[in-house]
């Protein structure tokens, strides 16, 4: 299956479990793969035969800089759902969401949730 990568995405959105979190909001990266049939894109060199990058950008954009979720869990099943709901031609899509500046103690360079995701086969 061929791929869409659209890599280290960045929002400020509300997201977390301390009221801080929602009330001062925090930098997210989010990182997609799509699978999908690229081949006919390829050969037309038609956008119809693809999805648009821009598109599936201002989807994640308003889910991640709209309203507050308390996991990144929620937020990546969000961005899932629209994009296997609203882009047939994907067949599933990794959405990784990266928390750099999560309010933890400690040493690390982040924190992040990952999922994959695909349409049932009937």
């Amino acid at each position: 299956m061929d791929k869409i990568y659209l890599n280290e995405m960045k929002f400020y959105g509300y997201h977390g479990v301390l009221p801080e979190e929602n009330r001062l909001g925090q930098r997210f990266w989010v990182s997609i793969v799509l699978s999908l049939d690229l081949k006919n894109a390829g050969m037309s060199d038609d956008l119809h035969d693809t999805v648009s990058y821009a598109d599936i950008f201002e989807d994640v954009k308003g889910i991640v800089e709209g309203r507050p979720f308390k996991l990144l869990e929620a937020v990546a099943e969000s961005i899932a759902a629209v994009i296997l709901s609203k882009y047939s031609k994907v067949h599933s899509a990794k959405i990784k969401i990266i928390k750099p500046d999560p309010p933890i103690p400690g040493h690390y360079n982040s924190v992040a949730v990952e999922i994959e995701r695909g349409r049932e086969i009937e």
